[in-house]
This record gives structure tokens, C-alpha cells and sequence, in this order.
């Protein structure tokens, strides 16, 4: 009986992941900025809750929500992520990386530039698992005394980030951090910790950012199978984690063994 919040929930991963769920029949409330068309297709078992996950208040709303709508939560797949490319010297070596973009990055929403923290990726990912496990501590144990698993998403740049992604891999670098200790902190609870850190998928959000040039040369470069990720396969192994409670504390790579180059 699996009862899901699935943040960044309307598009990209979070969508596959919200549809996957809903096809294992479980419960979601999907979190987002804005409500997409495909949100109306989802069906009863989906409610929307307009969700900005770096502030408390949204964040308490959407888990109330969950709890009138669907009696509790005890599963969360953060899925909320967003990132700028810059240099940490620009390339006429006048200046520095900008100190205010490295806090901030720019986001395309319905095709206007907008600021958004880089806070979403990293104080917006444990806004969400600390008001989320307070939540399912709540929760009745099942027969391991569990209570919930939160899934969060990073990157493989958190690992091998590559020129003019200084902020990004370390916000996402911070949600690998984070993990182990946020297990081992919940474990008394009975609440699992797990992240994802995917390669190269084909989602608009990230095909879009990436010169066609440069896409080619990065695909070309995943081992097997030699193309992007699908976001279903990221859904896959979000439901795969939900089932199988060993998995706990580490993170996950999804990347058709990738290392991205520099």
C-alpha cells in the first residue's frame, strides 16, 4: 500500500516515475511548479499539489495533502533538479565565476528565462526528506519496522563533473553526501534513504540545454547500451528500490556505465 509524493512530478523523470507507480497501483501526490496537460491523464489515483520544494510551508501543504487524500505517505522520490554552465574563469579570463550564479541558476519555464536557487537541488532535496520523515515516522511499521523510503536524484556529475559545471556537481554531490547519513539517521525510524545519480537521459529538460554537437560526442560515449537513458528506466528502478528494502544508504548509478569525459 504505497502512498507517494514524486517531486518535480509533472515532466522528465518525475512524470515516468508518477506513471510507473500509478501502473503498480499505488497512490501519488505529484509536486510541481506548474500543472502540465499530462497531469489531467493520470487518473484518481493522482492529485496535484503546486509544490515549491525549497519552502516549508508548500512542502508541509503538499504532505497534508497526501495525508486527507491518500491517509499517509511513505514513499518520496525527489526528482526536482535544475543547473547553469559556467566557467570558473570565463573565457577572455576577465573574470571570475559569478559568486550569485553560483547560488542561483537560470531555468527555461514556459520559454521565459527565470532564476531559481540552486538552493532546489540541495537545501530544496532536504527541505523535502526532513519534512517527509517526519511524516512517515509516523507511519505503522510493517513486519522489518518499516515506515518509508525517500528517493532522491543526483548525478553522475556528482562524480565526474565536467568544465562549467562547478555548481552543479556540488549541489548534486551534496545529495550523494547526504545520503548515508540521512540512512543511518532514519534507521531508528525505519525509513530508507536511497539515491539515484543517472547518466545521460532523454529528457527535454536536459536534451535541451546540451549543443547538438555536444550531445552526439556524449552519447557516443556511453559504453552499452549506446544511447540516453529512457526516463522509464529511471521509473524501473525507483519502483525496484520501493520493493526491495536491503537497498538503503547508497547510491544508485544508471548511466550504461558512462564516465563523463572532462
Amino acid at each position: 500500500n504505497i502512498s507517494a509524493l514524486v517531486t518535480g512530478g509533472a515532466s522528465g523523470l518525475g512524470l515516468a516515475t508518477t506513471r510507473k507507480l500509478l501502473q503498480e497501483g499505488c497512490k501519488v501526490v505529484v509536486c510541481d511548479t506548474n500543472r502540465t496537460s499530462e497531469i489531467d491523464e493520470l487518473g484518481n489515483n493522482a492529485v496535484f499539489s503546486e509544490t515549491d520544494i525549497t519552502s516549508e510551508e508548500s512542502v508541509k501543504d503538499a504532505i497534508d495533502l497526501a495525508k486527507s487524500k491518500f491517509s499517509l505517505i511513505n514513499c518520496v522520490v525527489n526528482c526536482v533538479g535544475v543547473g547553469i554552465s559556467r566557467k570558473v574563469i570565463s573565457n577572455s579570463s576577465s573574470k571570475p565565476h559569478d559568486l550569485k550564479e553560483f547560488e542561483r541558476v537560470l531555468k527555461v519555464w514556459n520559454s521565459a528565462p527565470v532564476k531559481r536557487d540552486l538552493q532546489i537541488n540541495t537545501v530544496g532535496t532536504f527541505n523535502v526528506i526532513r519534512l517527509t520523515a517526519l511524516s512517515m515516522a509516523q507511519n505503522e511499521p510493517d513486519e522489518d519496522g518499516g515506515r518509508g523510503v525517500i528517493i532522491n536524484t543526483a548525478s553522475v556529475s556528482a562524480f565526474e563533473g565536467q568544465v562549467g559545471q562547478v555548481a552543479y556537481a556540488a549541489s548534486k554531490a551534496a545529495i550523494v553526501g547526504m545520503t548515508l547519513p540521512v540512512a543511518r539517521d532514519l534507521s531508528r525510524h525505519g525509513i530508507r534513504c536511497v539515491t539515484i545519480a543517472p547518466g545521460i537521459f532523454d529528457t527535454e529538460a536536459a536534451i535541451a540545454k546540451i549543443p547538438k554537437g555536444a550531445l552526439y560526442h556524449l552519447v557516443k560515449s556511453v559504453p552499452f547500451p549506446n544511447r540516453p537513458g529512457r526516463p522509464e528506466e529511471f521509473a524501473d528502478l525507483a519502483c525496484c528500490i520501493i520493493e526491495n528494502k536491503m537497498l538503503n544508504g547508497t547510491t544508485i548509478r544508471l548511466d550504461g556505465a558512462l564516465r563523463l569525459p572532462p
